[in-house]
């Protein structure tokens, strides 16, 4: 099976291409740059590099959110395109999921997370079952510090990763001391490897047309709108 995987949901953006279960590319970059002018560029790179044509792909995997409102309309559109355009079907996976995987071998509760603004972050919990991550919440969007107060006494030890790590460190210390953990500066992005290795296993979409990112919550111009037609 040949899978291409692509992933713009977040600042760091990410392509790999899967052959019979190896990863024969990847590419990430985590730069401050238009992922819009650059991911089909990287795709076509990355396809010609490892020499496979895009006629010969077997599925389009893509990070379905949530993240990044913009990246995930630009990777989304591009993954739907390929896959309509090729006849191949569409894998979407949830971003949080593909980050999760860099603590396959922590023993505890494993967080990714990705800054939502206003003290929010979007965020799930899985559990390390051997070398496979299996998920305990559902992704959601939360006021970090008081999802971290609820939920300190709920495990013995935290693995908080996430490329926004930084903006909440402190705030994670503060609450959980020396329960938290945080991943190392190798482990902070998703690999898009990661990526078409869970796409490869996932169900595809039945229908190209009317997927849609997972926002998890309304976009804020949608939710103004709605609201203004409330008055």
């Amino acid at each position: 099976m040949k899978v291409l995987a692509i992933d713009s949901s977040n600042y760091c953006m990410g392509v790999s291409i899967m052959v019979d279960g190896t990863v024969v590319g990847e590419l990430i970059t985590n730069i401050k740059k238009n992922h819009s002018v650059r991911l089909m560029p990287a795709v076509e790179q990355l396809l010609e590099e490892v020499q496979v044509k895009p006629a010969d792909l077997d599925r389009i995997v893509v990070a379905k959110g949530p993240g990044s409102y913009t990246g995930l309309r630009i990777g989304i559109s591009i993954a739907k395109t390929l896959a309509w355009t090729l006849s191949k079907p569409l894998v979407g996976v949830s971003s949080l999921e593909v980050l999760a995987q860099n603590g396959r071998y922590f023993s505890g509760a494993i967080v990714p997370f990705f800054d939502a603004r206003r003290g929010q972050v979007y965020m799930s919990v899985y559990k390390a079952n051997g070398i496979e991550v299996e998920r305990e919440t559902e992704d959601q969007i939360v006021l970090f510090e008081e999802w971290l107060q609820e939920n300190k006494d709920r495990y013995e030890r935290f693995l908080f990763i996430s490329g926004d790590l930084t903006m909440h460190k402190e705030g994670i210390k503060a609450i959980l001391g020396d329960k938290a953990v945080f991943a190392p500066s190798s482990s902070l992005n998703a690999r898009p490897a990661d990526l078409a290795r869970l796409g490869a296993s996932h169900e595809p979409v039945e229908d190209v047309h009317q997927f849609t990112p997972n926002y998890v919550r309304m976009a804020e111009a949608e939710a103004k709108w709605l609201a203004s037609q409330k008055k």
